[in-house]
């Protein structure tokens, strides 16, 4: 650190008129990062409008289903026959209508399994193999006939996972066509083919656990903004989806349970008397209710019915629904009071395997994430939620599946546990994003998972102060961030084009509105702002525009410069503090500055060449002939004599009150010189350490950078000595480097390990499980 005395003057410094300011500045150092976002968002209209909100003459379709499904559990086959009413609420004619048919995806011939990249390695898994070979199943969506209300053939055409239907005559606007669609499909081994919804075999009890989803033929999304959404399936980007109303009728084996998307009309039909009891007892109490108990499950799965049972769930005002077959489910549930003082059912579906964690957490995660999601957005408006317990991670309206599987024994390791109430968190997280602000998966997956990511982070710090949250804390995205460019690819990516599906489209998202909230904007303007986003889109289609624009628009917070570096962008954080340069008042008392204009004047003389000839004992021509010694060889050029004295002290006479007291006071100029050597502009944060062992924190705004976006001064006024200084002490900001955030430079230790590498199955740990090894050591 440089120490220099400043001179105290009495003028001001009047700057010249700010010069205008252009966009796309290439080649400058400012001009770039803080211009508005201007046509990289689509412009506001009368459907969205500038502030964010939908407009007045916003719209959207629905769909409205009638399902009877059956499930063959002796040749995994689901038949189903659908009537789909479908309302034009656009402004559009239209001649056509487009279907999703997303089992298509496990096709052997389809796009999603042969425009995968594959290459072999040391080491391969079955599945890995599978993939590359293909398989001979005849998967996939048959479809048998498509006829409209009056039992007419309807033309279409199936192009891989989209089905086009031509309508008989223009549906107009204000309109709805009726139709009807029957077809089956060969349901496919998850845990092998792969893919979200399907079966899992267990062959020690020779049962099926069915996990059902994108199970039938479903409605595209046609929008203001695109039109069709009609991109394909194959496999990353997830589902558009209409809302409407269903009532659906599932034929299932008599000891099959089933828990579903919506409401079951026919209990007193399907649980005995007993299980009835249970389930209204469920609807009062505060802890979880086992309405099918595990001795129950034991028993059901010695034995396989031949009877057959029909279980009736009705929603409304859903954009999906998924459900869950199988005679090996343990169900509990509980009453919840959300926000509002709506009651919601909290439920959970598992199997044995799972039970020592399922009944001890499930349902009360669910609970939990409701109550803190109902806080940060809006009420959860449906009646229940579900957590059904697959080995597995997806989400549908009200209901989700989950991974949480106990060893053998019933022990589990805590990382398994985290994990299962991270997952649970995450998929009931999903009812709010995108199952109800309905964002298009296919084409923006940060507008779901990283949104949702985002809240699950939220709601897991109100679980536990200390819940090693994986994603959402700066610090945990600064790997990723560091890769090489051509590894990484920007936030706003269709989602088929992401190669590190995770860091890219949950984890930075996530981290970029967690610095929002605690760094740039505060929780206060960020809560108020983002549940005002929440409660605009609910049960509406929203775009990143109008994201953007209303966490603006609520908030008075200019964010165009946030968007356009987290989102639109792939430069890091790398803020370096580059020198420290320390100024104090030059006081113009000689006896002052006498004793650091002698250390001055002594430092000078102490050259290397001095020092080396005093070493070898250089008789110098003035100690060898006195007679070169003058006045000057005895003067001190440092004693304060009458006239330095004299001078000093009409100076300060002459100063103003106000001058005498910054005068008098000790004040401590610190010019820190930082460098923005990742590109990302962020807030910058200090923290002082003082030579009495106190500190202090600086915030200082991102726009700091707006008129040098590389290399900026910046002076502090302090009334104490520094010992230190550190840049980003909590790291907030995803700074890439710590190393030269310093001053002084510190050493930052690091460790290594030599590990033998382990394939380990979804939500399974390869750390230590204590509570297994504990139940060994007390074993005689």
């Amino acid at each position: 650190m440089k120490k220099v005395y400043l001179a105290i003057s009495c003028f001001f410094l009047i700057g010249s008129a700010a010069h205008a300011q252009y966009d796309n500045n290439p080649g400058s150092n400012h001009g770039n990062k803080f211009e508005q976002l201007g046509t990289m968002i689509s412009d506001p209209n009368m459907y969205r409008s500038a502030s964010g909100a939908p407009g007045p003459k916003y719209w959207q379709q629905r769909a409205d289903y009638e399902i009877n499904a059956s499930l063959n559990d002796d040749k995994q086959r689901l038949d189903g026959t659908e009537t789909i009413t479908y309302f034009n609420n656009s402004p559009d004619p239209l001649t056509y209508l487009w279907l999703q048919l997303d089992e298509n995806q496990h096709r052997k011939d389809s796009q999603g399994s042969t425009a995968g990249e594959s290459k072999m390695q040391d080491k391969m898994s079955l599945r890995q193999l599978q993939m590359i070979m293909g398989n001979n199943l005849d998967l996939g969506d048959h479809i048998l006939s498509v006829k409209d209300a009056n039992g007419n053939p309807i033309p279409y055409t199936i192009n891989e996972t989209m089905m086009r239907l031509e309508l008989p005559k223009t549906l107009k606007p204000g309109e709805k066509f009726k139709f009807k669609v029957a077809w089956f499909y060969n349901i496919s081994d998850r845990l092998t083919i792969g893919g979200r919804g399907g079966y899992e075999y267990f062959p020690e009890d020779k049962n099926y656990l069915y996990t059902m989803a994108q199970w039938y033929p479903r409605m595209a999304v046609y929008s203001d903004f695109q039109g069709w959404q009609n991109k394909q399936f194959i496999g990353s980007g997830e589902f558009a989806l209409v809302f409407g109303n269903f009532k659906v009728n599932l034929d299932v084996p008599a000891d099959h349970v089933v828990g579903a998307t919506g409401l079951c009309q026919n209990y007193s039909q399907t649980l005995s008397a007993a299980q009835l009891k249970r389930w209204n007892q469920a609807q009062t109490s505060k802890e979880p209710v086992e309405i099918i108990t595990l001795a129950e499950v034991k028993d059901r799965m010695k034995g396989h019915a031949q009877a057959r049972k029909t279980w009736v769930y009705e929603a409304e005002n859903v954009r999906d629904f998924a459900w869950v077959s199988s005679r090996r489910i343990v169900w509990d549930g509980m009453s919840t009071q959300i926000e509002g003082g709506k009651k919601v059912m909290a439920m959970s579906y598992y199997s044995p395997e799972a039970y020592p964690l399922y009944r001890r957490y499930s349902t009360k995660v669910v609970a939990h994430t409701l109550k803190v999601y109902s806080q940060h957005t809006f009420p959860y408006p449906y009646p229940s939620a579900i957590s059904v317990e697959a080995s597995n991670g997806m989400e549908y309206p009200m209901i989700c599946f989950n991974y949480g599987r106990t060893e053998k024994d019933g022990t589990y390791s805590e990382a398994t546990k985290n994990g299962m109430i991270g997952v649970i968190t995450h998929e009931v997280g999903h009812n709010f994003f995108p199952m109800i602000v309905n964002s298009d998966e296919r084409q923006w997956t940060w507008m779901d998972e990283g949104l949702n990511t985002f809240c699950q982070f939220l709601a897991e710090q109100d679980w536990d102060n200390n819940f090693p949250s994986q994603r959402g804390p700066a610090y945990k995205i600064v790997d990723y961030m560091k890769l090489p460019k051509n590894e990484l690819e920007p936030i706003m990516t269709n989602s088929e084009n992401i190669a590190r599906f995770g860091p890219n489209a949950y984890a930075k998202p996530a981290t970029a509105l967690n610095i929002l909230r605690e760094t740039v904007m505060g929780r206060k303007l960020f809560d108020y702002a983002f549940k005002t986003y929440a409660q605009r889109w609910a049960f509406k289609h929203p775009t990143p525009a109008d994201f953007f624009r209303t966490m603006e628009d609520a908030s008075a917070v200019d964010l165009d410069w946030f968007w356009r570096g987290w989102f639109y962008g792939t430069d890091p954080v790398d803020i370096s503090l580059d020198s420290v340069k320390l100024y104090t008042l030059d006081t113009k008392n000689p006896q002052i500055n006498a004793r650091y204009d002698k250390e001055q004047f002594d430092h000078n003389l102490q050259h290397i060449s001095a020092q080396r000839n005093r070493e070898e004992g250089t008789r110098f021509a003035v100690e060898a002939d006195t007679s070169l010694k003058d006045f000057y060889s005895k003067f001190d050029r440092f004693a304060a004599t009458p006239l330095t004295q004299e001078s000093y002290q009409a100076m300060y006479n002459a100063l103003s009150p106000e001058e005498r007291s910054f005068y008098e006071s000790k004040n401590y100029f610190y010019q820190l010189t930082l460098s923005n050597k990742g590109g990302l502009v962020m807030p910058v944060i200090i923290e002082w350490t003082y030579t009495d062992g106190t500190k202090e924190v600086d915030r200082i705004s991102a726009y700091v950078w707006r008129k040098n976006e590389q290399k900026i001064d910046k002076v502090f006024a302090k009334t104490k000595e520094v010992k230190s200084i550190r840049l980003d002490p909590y790291r907030e900001t995803a700074d890439i480097d710590e190393d030269n955030n310093s001053w002084p430079r510190t050493l930052t230790p690091s460790r290594f390990e030599l590990f033998k590498q382990q394939n380990l199955p979804r939500g399974a740990t390869a750390g230590a499980n204590p509570m297994q090894q504990q139940s060994i050591k007390k074993q005689p």
